[in-house]
């Protein structure tokens, strides 16, 4: 009896193993990644005409996280290819997680514990995947660049300012393609070592946030334990990323990481993904003060979509906050961060972007001020801060 017994629990872990190693990472997908309103999203006439002349920039995705192929339509999540392009974004930045503490939450955690080890297992991705956090931001990269290979031309990834002007001016002529760009979610990647920089710089990163849920090596968090400011390595981290072209993001930064970036940055700096403490009170919403130096140093704010930084997320909520942030900072320094596929409730998908249009023109906002928000602001930052090429 207890043999049979044994034999029995033996085959259902079993099961159970060979369920996760299948089926494991789509669930956890499915569960944190939803959308409140499913589509289609009609908007009014007068926005879906305005919308369709809109180079739409998002500055922070993190769909190549999860296990759907980025060039499938899919009903999971927010985003993927076509979707992205039914939305007529123009520019998508795709995020890379490396590492994310468990119980993660706003307030105060730790670097000892690592949610990504789990996902990385349940993705079947290499051995090497399950240990480094290097090897992941590698993992991802490749994943990025084999999703473009096998788009036929639906995404195209673009790592300087002169392949970015390319392909952008290619696509007035060939409206059906997304415009891809690289970046890190914080820099616990480079493992304490400044030279790792250069091996994300040859795996295509341009941008990179200097921390994310924990406070590492580089600079404090808006989340972490102690929530320093920037480390003597963080500030060599900095002048490298200016050097080499690297986008520097602030989003998740500790206040006191903000004060120290800003006082030392040479070109202009973004907040990919984040909210304004007047609307959305926030650990990492930023304040007024703080919009008004980004905007003194010429960054841009992308305004993201969730809970936690508009307190509103509908268009609306979006708009609200936009309005604020272009009131404070003024309106060339606001953009979009919607944080799609980020572990949020989204309340529309990646095809519901005109809404945020409509919504913005139900502000009040003038038919340029949208352009420049919904993207000439980014385009602008980007072509002035990427690596020349050409």
């Amino acid at each position: 009896m207890i043999r049979r017994l044994f034999s029995v629990l033996t085959l259902l872990l079993l099961l159970a193993g060979v369920l996760f190693f299948w089926q494991g990472a789509n669930f956890v997908d499915g569960r944190m990644n939803t959308v409140r309103r499913k589509p289609p999203y009609p908007v009014s006439a007068a926005a879906a005409a305005l919308h369709a002349t809109l180079r739409v920039v998002d500055m922070h995705d993190d769909l190549l996280l999860w296990p759907r192929d980025p060039v499938a339509r899919s009903t999971t999540g927010s985003t993927d290819i076509p979707r992205l392009i039914a939305g007529n974004v123009a520019i998508q930045i795709f995020s890379t997680v490396t590492k994310t503490p468990r119980g993660q939450n706003y307030a105060a955690n730790g670097s000892t514990t690592d949610n990504i080890t789990l996902l990385a297992v349940a993705e079947r991705r290499p051995i090497s995947n399950w240990t480094s956090l290097m090897e992941r931001a590698r993992w991802t990269s490749l994943k990025a660049h084999d999703a473009a290979e096998r788009s036929n031309g639906a995404l195209v990834l673009v790592s300087n300012a002169w392949e970015l002007q390319r392909e952008l001016a290619g696509r007035e002529v060939k409206q059906n393609v997304v415009i891809g760009i690289l970046s890190i979610e914080g820099m616990q990647v480079l493992d304490g070592k400044l030279e790792n920089l250069k091996t994300l710089y040859s795996l295509g990163f341009r941008m990179a946030g200097l921390a994310h849920f924990f406070d590492n090596e580089v600079a404090g968090s808006a989340h972490g334990l102690d929530q320093g400011g920037l480390t003597p390595l963080g500030v060599s981290v900095v002048k490298k990323m200016e050097e080499k072209g690297m986008i520097v993001d602030l989003a998740h930064v500790s206040a006191k990481a903000v004060d120290d970036v800003l006082a030392m940055a040479r070109r202009p700096l973004v907040v990919s993904h984040g909210g304004v403490a007047a609307v959305c009170p926030g650990p990492r919403n930023w304040t007024d003060d703080q919009l008004r130096r980004l905007a003194v140093n010429g960054g841009v704010i992308g305004i993201g979509f969730w809970d936690a930084a508009i307190c509103d997320p509908t268009p609306a909520g979006v708009a609200k906050a936009i309005r604020h942030a272009v009131d404070v900072a003024g309106i060339d320094h606001v953009g979009l961060g919607s944080d799609w596929d980020g572990a949020i409730a989204s309340a529309f998908d990646a095809t519901g972007m005109p809404l945020v249009t409509e919504a913005l023109l139900n502000q009040g906002f003038s038919e340029q001020d949208i352009r420049m928000i919904m993207g000439e602001n980014v385009i602008r930052l980007l072509l002035q801060g990427l690596p020349k090429g050409g």
